[in-house]
């Protein structure tokens, strides 16, 4: 039996968000549930037709061979507007034209959906109705708070998701299942046995005609501030009771507020660098101040590393040190857990006497334990070993896993409001000492692995 109808609103439909992630997400999750009853209203400032729409619709759904009953419900009824969303009048005749309960979806910079929050504000939002919003959830500590004042004006908390694919449902269980489902992992999850974390997103990829965004951002906002630090908090949270939305996210949120920087000294426990010209997998790359787009004034970093301590009974003293960078010469997405070292080797075993590390890739997802044990040749020499395993696929992308929870009303994955405003004040001590010059800006070939003076942070 076809579900009740709802309505899906993307605010700032005509970009490139929408067409690349959300829409083939939307697709997939459309042939995966054929009886889902859904549509799709898209809005935006550029004249798009009917026909061009519904053509930018197929397109997007074909990259993800989407096809089934709903999928053609859903085409037959979508339509597009052009708007401008930061007006109240305008914003009440799209939630006019939709069917039923109705999730906002704002694709849209960060400065314009607060503008979009104050149009709303001066309406009445059917009943039930339901906000997406893309990282970043402000620009610092200060406006995080002023805009989830603004969305709690509009709806209970409960119907605000804050999106963060790298939370999507299949990377987020494996990490629990990994720590909860196996004895012989979670009692050594703690500082008794873990020597350091590392959790590292290093790409090949250059700027990629992104300087609107990224050159105010920089690799820390983008990248550290928001995914990694929830990553991080799913790693080293407390077991939860349960999976439901409370059980998770207090967890999630209790290891957030026990995070603070590495010894309280950016000039320590944080670096920056920026790319310079150099060659990747064959291709040139221009230094990163050269990028159509960028200020050089900026000083915006493109690869960062910040260590941090959470300070609770499970963790103190273990460092958490988070890297994401562009423009380096792997690709490198993983979480590495490093234990200490045995307390004593036997005398008369040789050779390597390495700590044992766990190594959890992200993307895809897969994991390997890497271990000392005796030689096929001499059993008196260690040797090196590595148990691979690769964790299960989920059955949708990123995005399809979260407008899944979105019409399922299920916000268990999505950033709550008050660790949005924990991971803005994690990082505020990093972003004015980068932003006065007390950390300098380093500088690393692109295709390198990073600055060549580099040495493991603390």
């Amino acid at each position: 039996m076809t579900q009740s109808m709802s309505t899906l609103l993307i605010l700032g439909a005509s970009g490139d968000l929408s067409s690349r992630l959300l829409l083939p997400a939307l697709g997939q999750l459309l042939t995966k549930n054929p009886d889902q009853g859904l549509r799709l209203v898209g809005a935006g400032g550029e004249e798009l037709t009917p026909a061009a729409w519904k053509a930018t619709v197929k397109k997007s759904f074909a990259t993800v061979a989407a096809s089934g009953t709903a999928v053609d419900r859903l085409l037959s009824t979508t339509l597009y507007r052009t708007a401008d969303v930061t007006r109240s009048s305008e914003m009440e005749r799209l939630l006019g034209e939709c069917d039923g309960p109705t999730a906002i979806y704002f694709a849209l910079p960060p400065a314009v959906t607060v503008h979009v929050c104050d149009a709303l504000s001066e309406i009445t939002l059917p009943e039930g109705t339901e906000l997406v919003l893309e990282k970043p959830f402000g620009t610092d500590e200060k406006s995080a708070v002023a805009l989830n004042e603004r969305l709690a004006k509009l709806v209970p908390e409960n119907q605000i998701h804050r999106v963060d694919h790298f939370l999507g449902r299949s990377t987020v269980f494996n990490l629990l299942g990994l720590r909860f489902a196996n004895r012989i992992f979670e009692p050594l999850w703690n500082n008794d046995h873990v020597e350091r974390v590392d959790i590292v997103y290093d790409e090949q990829l250059g700027l990629e005609c992104r300087s609107g965004y990224y050159d105010h951002a920089g690799a820390l906002v983008d990248m550290i501030q928001s995914h990694l630090l929830q990553v991080m908090a799913v790693l080293a949270m407390e077991p939860p009771a349960t999976l439901g939305a409370a059980d998770l996210r207090d967890a999630k949120g209790i290891v957030l507020r026990a995070t603070r920087l590495l010894g309280g000294s950016p000039k320590r426990s944080s670096r920056r660098a920026r790319y310079t010209t150099g060659t990747i997998a064959g291709k040139k790359l221009p230094a990163y101040v050269d990028e159509d787009g960028v200020d050089p004034k900026n000083d915006t970093e493109t690869l960062a590393e910040v260590t941090f301590e959470i300070d609770n009974w499970r963790w103190a003293g273990v460092p958490f040190t988070l890297r994401a960078g562009k423009a380096l010469d792997d690709r490198r997405r993983e979480i590495v857990i490093t234990f200490k070292p045995v307390p004593h080797v036997p005398t008369g075993l040789q050779g390597l006497e390495e700590p044992t590390v766990l190594r959890i890739f992200l993307a895809p997802d897969e994991m390997s334990l890497e271990l000392n044990i005796n030689g096929p040749g001499d059993p008196h020499t260690l040797e090196r070993v590595s148990l691979d395993a690769t964790f299960g696929e989920g059955q949708l992308l990123a995005y399809g896993e979260v407008l899944e929870g979105l019409l399922d009303g299920d916000p268990s994955l999505s950033v709550r409001g008050d660790t949005a405003e924990q991971c803005w004040r994690i990082v505020a001590p990093v972003l004015a000492a980068w932003r006065t010059g007390k950390v300098p800006l380093d500088e690393y070939a692109a295709g390198t692995a990073g600055p060549s003076t580099w040495t493991p942070l603390e």
